[in-house]
């Protein structure tokens, strides 16, 4: 499945030809209610029509796929995609900021779907002569390299990591995903040629402006597939249980063997190993707090859980 446009979806046939196509009946998974039941690098089964389009009848076991809430009240999901090899997590500081809470979210439903993540701080030639910026920037690094994620640092306009990029994403299928404005669609334009549609960036704000509709699937030049996702500014997490959420914290693992219960939520629970970890600087507070944030949305759906020692 290269696009999907909410009712019609483009299909890549094993011919080498492009079709366009419809779904037949309804497509379900694991019981979840979702917006979109066929996503972007589904393998698809279909029939051809008389008309020449095409009519999908089953959908291929995934590999894995990437789920967010489709709103914040919503029961429902959306597929982001599906059967992806990795996904670039975009970061700017500034121009627009991307929160953190933001980008722990998504590293939560890669490691629950099994996705490897890279974290890409983007738009980095606005940074380099600001000061302020440079300290969010080593601060992010330290957060997430310390947590094990690769973190590299990009421009589509000076060129800066786009060698390295390439190299990461040949011969895979990989996906971006972002904030809105992070520039995802100027940069796998620089990385694979393509000319995908922007707007130019804000010269009050500095931001760039959401572009990219709908999710799609583009053949890079030396091998491999691009997926470009529509920005998005929420991200709740989807179809993960609150005992297995410190599973998806990679940084806890170390440290969870200590703690006195071995089903601790490491909340407020005595002798956490986890808390202790928080204390002694051997956790970032941050993806702590992120934690507790995630949990208690899984819980409680009414707001964030804060402790007496870290909130």
């Amino acid at each position: 499945m290269l696009k999907s446009t909410g009712s019609f979806y483009d299909i890549a046939g094993d011919d080498g030809r492009k079709y366009k196509g419809r779904i037949r009946g309804k497509f379900r998974i694991k019981g979840l209610k979702t917006t979109n039941p066929v996503a972007v690098g589904d393998r698809v089964e279909f029939e051809l029509r008389d008309d020449g389009t095409a009519l999908i009848t089953d959908i291929l076991p995934r590999k894995n796929y990437l789920l967010r809430k489709a709103t914040n009240l919503s029961r429902r999901y959306h597929i982001l995609a599906s059967n992806i090899d990795q996904v670039f997590v975009l970061y700017t500081p500034a121009y627009p900021e991307t929160l953190l809470p933001f980008i722990d979210r998504i590293l939560v439903s890669a490691e629950a779907y099994g996705i490897p993540p890279v974290l890409v701080i983007n738009k980095i030639d606005l940074f380099r002569d600001d000061p302020e910026m440079q300290k969010k920037i080593a601060r992010f690094k330290e957060i997430y390299g310390a947590a094990g994620y690769p973190v590299i640092e990009t421009s589509a306009v000076d060129g800066t990591g786009l060698d390295k990029l390439k190299a990461l994403m040949k011969d895979k299928t990989s996906m971006f995903t972002g904030n809105s404005g992070t520039g995802k669609s100027s940069l796998i334009n620089a990385v694979a040629g393509l000319n995908i549609r922007t707007k130019p960036v804000s010269h009050v704000h500095r931001q760039g402006q959401h572009t990219t509709t709908f999710a799609e699937m583009h053949a890079l030049p030396f091998g491999g597939y691009i997926i470009d996702t529509p920005g998005v500014r929420a991200f709740g997490t989807a179809d993960i249980q609150a005992g297995e959420l410190d599973m998806y914290f990679p940084e806890f693992r170390p440290h969870k063997p200590k703690c006195k219960f071995h089903n601790c939520k490491h909340v407020n629970e005595p002798q956490c190993g986890v808390q202790e970890a928080v204390e002694e600087g051997l956790i970032a507070p941050e993806r702590f707090l992120s934690y507790l944030d995630i949990l208690d949305e899984i819980e409680n759906n009414d707001g964030p859980y804060r402790t007496k020692k870290f909130g």
